[in-house]
């Protein structure tokens, strides 16, 4: 590429960076979004080209299973992307999607079964990716904190009455709070206050529960079970 070519290009970023810089944050946390998205596919790109041109088993075996959590880790970065338009969207089948995805790139080689027990939801899409980006944190947390010694069981339900959905992260790990608040915390009330929600956690011998409240308009009805699994 010549000196021109080059300058020109660059100048072409700067001028896109600055038209999404005045549009707004949410433009701007959409295109860095789908930036680590591209970011994400050329890395399995890469490794996936590294194993097929390896000769030695065990490299071309341990390549293989790093693509393969790359896959699983970009398809919890999918699920967790702002969304374009703020339509009605189905809320179980998204949290479906999300619980798999972390399932199989977080919870699974460390043997913690994840459950998510299913009613018939659906809400805004603007609002059901701030729930998403909540109950992935509240899931991490509880893989973190209440299995930092083995296996467990972390349950996700979110139902709705008249007036609230409400959203419960439990486990069945040590149930001792945390010596004091993390990041990760605060991170989830702020997401909760985002839509007039908040956040009540208990603790006791048989594990803790997270459960998310905020503000609905429809009603569902309708129960399943469904354990998740790669």
């Amino acid at each position: 590429m010549r000196k021109t070519d080059r300058g020109l290009a660059a100048k072409t970023r700067e001028c896109r960076m600055s038209q999404l810089i005045e549009s707004g944050p949410a433009l701007l946390l959409r295109e860095f979004s789908h930036r680590v998205g591209n970011e994400f596919a050329a890395a399995v790109g890469a490794i996936s080209l590294a194993a097929a041109r390896a000769h030695d088993v065990q490299v071309k075996s341990a390549l293989v299973a790093v693509e393969n959590l790359l896959h699983n880790y970009a398809s919890v970065h999918r699920c967790l992307r702002m969304p374009e338009h703020d339509i009605r969207i189905d809320a179980t089948e998204y949290l479906r999607k999300l619980c798999l995805a972390i399932s199989r790139s977080k919870l699974d080689s460390r043997g913690i079964d994840l459950l998510l027990v299913e009613h018939d939801v659906r809400m805004d899409a603007t609002r059901c990716w701030r729930l998403g980006l909540i109950v992935s944190e509240l899931i991490t947390n509880s893989a973190r904190h209440a299995f930092a010694d083995g296996a467990g069981l972390v349950r996700v339900e979110l139902t709705a009455s008249e007036t609230f959905y409400a959203c419960r992260v439990s486990d069945n790990g040590r149930g001792a709070p945390p010596i004091r608040p993390g990041q990760g915390l605060r991170i989830v009330n702020a997401l909760a206050k985002g839509f007039e929600g908040s956040i009540t956690q208990k603790f006791g011998r048989h594990g803790s529960t997270s459960i998310l409240t905020f503000p609905i308009e429809t009603r569902v009805s309708a129960r399943s079970e469904q354990k998740l699994s790669a």
